[in-house]
Order: C-alpha cells, then structure tokens, then sequence
C-alpha cells in the first residue's frame, strides 16, 4: 500500500463511479482546513485495488484519532471481483499507518451502497468492534433519478408536489447563486430557530471555492420580490448526488421555498448525470417506525424527516459504525466520556 497524492487520489476516483462525496479528493482538502490531515491509501494485490481516505485529527499528548468515512472504496478498473470487503492485508497496512500517526482507534463508517456481506448478516468484520458513536447521520433517503421528471414527481407525496407548485404560483424563484454571504446569514437565522449547530462562515466558502469550479456544487437561492427567503448547497461526486446544508428565513415559509428548492436541486443532479439524490440524514430507525410516529414527534430529526418523506425516496441504513482500536486504555477512557456526555444530554 502506498500513499498518493492528491492527483493520484483523483485519478484513482476516477474507477469508483460510486465513491461517496467524503472520499472525494476536495472533501479532504476541505477538512485539512479546519484541523483534519487526509492521508490517501490505494492497496493492489493480483485482483483489487482498494482505496481510502482517511482524516486524522490531533489530539493532546500527541496522539489522533483517525476516521475513515464512507469507504474503503473498490475500483472497477480491471479484473471482475465478487470482494465486497477488504481481507487482513489492506487492513494491516491501514493499521500500519494509524499507529505510525499515533491513533488512538481508527473509525469507520461504510457507505450504504457498498453490499458489505459481514454487515448484512448482522456481524462485526473481525478487527472491529461495534459502535453507538456515530459521526455522519446513519440513515437517510435517497430518491432514484434514473426516470423522467414527470415520474419523479409521481413518486412524491400529493402535499410535496402541492407544496413545489404553490411556491411557483406565489411567486418564489430559485437561481443559481455564489453569494455565501447570505446564505450564511440564513444559517444563523435556521440554527438558532431550530437549535441546531452550524459551520463557520469561513468552512461554507471553503466548501463552496472548492467544489464550484469543477461544477460539483451548486448554491441555490430562491426569492420572492427580491428577497432571498431559503438557500441551499447540493455536491455531486460520479454518479451521486447529495444535500447538505439548507436554510430559510422566517419570514415567508408560507410560500414553501424549501420545496421547490429541492426540486430544483433534484433537477441539477440529473443535468450531472447522477442517479441518486441523497437528502441525507433522518432518525436512525427503520421505516415502519418512521411512519407511525412521524406526526408526533419533533424533536431531533423528526421535522427533517417529515419534509424529507414526501420526495419518495428510499429509506436506507449504512454500515456501521466500527472501531478499530489500537490503544485500549486511552479508547476506554473515550467510551467513558462519550457515555458520560450522552447522559448529561
């Protein structure tokens, strides 16, 4: 296994149509701004090349913690492979360069469009151990864009295409936008109303300056009488794409902005090529329980869910998370911590 460089990462990508965003080489180089070291790996044996991103974080005393998020990833480049998991070899060298980083344990969480036949039976991959921390949302929907416009609508709830017409017929128009500025602005406004955190103005630009110029991020501002009442940024990376960050001000929600925002963010995804739309994040629980109890709750992710169901998209879980630890005393006194701030939640 060898470490590549940013061009190398991106040449690699290149064979993994179906990488997730936060493999992508400028996803790196956006968390390496803000305290992150991305370090890429590509292993080849006489069958596969499998890759990784992994982000390493500095910590006291000199130690990391290191996170692979949303891989490893297989290339398709070559010789067909039945592999839907990497053996001991990839993980050793992994494991080389986590104690070289000094890592206290390394955290995955594998994407849910790879068929990881350990996790379908309901089992641990041997060297890991099960987690409850999770860092990206588990669950989430994504609404297939393989279709015309008309059946993608068709799919959405009655109330969700009433909702996208009604913000058009009131007058609501979305544009394309590079104004992080406002929509920042309406960030603090949505974080503060619905209590929930958010980045710095510095990371949304840094997202945006990185993503915008290869075409794979789009900022979508919708007015009404020329004042911007909602924005949202949408990434695309190969054949997917994904919804991050929304807002709205609190004014004028009457119109359904966010509606037909999303509608026109599906609309972009498809202009790229992609076959998924990703909304990204709603409460880790299965799709019976979603429903019976969507109505009464609001807390957490409940509202995001609510909004999300209409678009008709699937329900679905990633693998995961697992731990791989390399220091046992300083990871039990993480799991001390991280128990201990769960109850004073």
């Amino acid at each position: 296994m060898t470490i590549k460089s940013l061009t190398e990462w991106n040449d690699f990508l290149l064979h993994c149509p179906d990488a997730h965003l936060l493999q992508s080489g400028p996803w790196g180089e956006l968390k390496s701004n803000f305290g992150w070291e991305p370090v890429r790996l590509i292993y080849e044996d006489q069958h596969n090349r499998w890759g990784t991103q992994i982000l390493f974080r500095k910590l006291p005393l000199g130690i990391t913690f290191a996170y692979l998020p949303k891989g490893p990833l297989l290339s398709n480049h070559g010789e067909k492979t039945q592999q839907t998991f990497p053996d001991d070899s990839f993980w050793s060298e992994v494991d080389r360069l986590c104690r070289k980083k000094r890592a206290v344990f390394l955290k995955i969480e594998p994407d849910v469009n790879v068929p990881f036949a350990s996790w379908q039976a309901g089992e641990v991959p041997i060297g890991f151990s099960s987690s409850s921390q999770t860092i990206q949302p588990p669950r989430t929907i994504v609404i297939d864009l393989r279709a015309s416009e008309e059946e993608i609508l068709a799919r959405m709830k009655q109330k969700t295409r009433y909702n996208i017409r009604l913000a058009s017929k009131k007058g609501v128009t979305v544009r394309s936008s590079d104004d992080i500025a406002a929509f920042y602005s309406l960030m603090e406004v949505t974080g503060k109303r619905d209590q929930f955190g958010i980045h710095s103005l510095t990371y949304y630009q840094k997202a945006f300056d990185l993503f915008y110029p290869t075409g794979n991020c789009v900022l979508l501002a919708a007015e009404s009488a020329g004042q911007q009442i909602a924005g949202m940024m949408a990434f695309a990376a190969g054949r997917r794409a994904w919804y991050l960050y929304g807002a709205s001000a609190s004014l004028h929600r009457e119109l359904m902005p966010t509606y037909l925002l999303q509608w026109e963010a599906i609309r972009w995804a498809r202009s790229k090529g992609c076959w998924q739309y990703d909304l990204y994040g709603v409460p880790d629980h299965d799709q019976e329980y979603l429903e019976a109890n969507f109505k009464d709750r609001s807390d957490g992710l409940w509202g995001i869910y609510r909004f999300k169901r209409g678009f008709g998209g699937q329900v679905v879980r990633s693998a995961g998370p697992w731990d791989r630890v390399y220091n046992a005393l300083l990871y039990r006194f993480y799991l001390q911590w991280t128990a201990r701030s769960s109850s004073e939640e």
